[in-house]
């Protein structure tokens, strides 16, 4: 691997249930002999083991405080010094930090994902690359209730109840708003091709030059 140029760093963000994951995934399958890395934002959570269940059962998971951002960024910036970092393991049953850590080697490009990626400036300031995936919110509530439906065993009601208290006026106080910050708006998440054909080609020309 050379090392005179920094690595890719690709910022993908949008609602809950937008298709920015496809996106992200869409982009990872195409370079499969390029050095490429997927880190969530999700895997940094802060740890709250000083709390109660009951108290880590009210966090607010949209929230930009609920994020150990600070940790994000310190290990982007060893891996743009390309030194390995150790990625936190979230423990969604008992919502705190777990006590695995997963090892990430540095790689040419890195994305990174999540709902608040482009919420915090000093975080934007490391990407070449800033994508929002922009899907209308019925889209995105009838997503979220088939996924917590099928993957979480949630009751309908509990998914609604907490889309209309939470997830829904955190899209539009913290999420949405960093749409200006984009360099990339793609309608329709992961089914639009041809969103996806013109970053890869992007960063396919990036690499090239490396």
């Amino acid at each position: 691997m050379k090392h005179q140029k920094k690595p890719i760093i690709i910022g993908v963000t949008g609602g809950s249930g937008s298709g920015k994951t496809t996106v992200s995934r869409a982009i990872y399958n195409n370079f499969p002999t390029h050095a490429i890395a997927m880190i969530e934002h999700d895997s940094y959570y802060k740890d709250q083991s000083h709390l109660t269940f009951e108290e880590r059962l009210a966090t607010n998971y949209d929230h930009p405080l609920a994020f150990d951002t600070d940790l994000l960024i310190e290990q982007l910036c060893q891996l743009i010094n390309y030194q390995p970092i150790d990625i936190p393991v979230y423990d969604y049953a008992l919502h705190t930090r777990s006590e695995h850590i997963v090892r990430q080697e540095p790689q040419e490009v890195i994305i990174v994902e999540g709902i608040l990626v482009l919420e915090d400036k000093r975080l934007r300031d490391l990407m070449d690359i800033k994508l929002f995936v922009d899907t209308d919110d019925d889209v995105r509530i009838i997503r979220r209730i088939k996924r917590d439906m099928l993957e979480r065993g949630r009751t309908l009601d509990s998914v609604i109840d907490q889309y209309l208290s939470v997830v829904k006026p955190m899209y539009h106080q913290f999420i949405e708003p960093t749409k200006r910050y984009a360099d990339v708006i793609i309608p329709e998440g992961g089914s639009n091709k041809v969103a996806i054909d013109l970053i890869n080609t992007k960063v396919n020309s990036i690499l090239n030059k490396l």
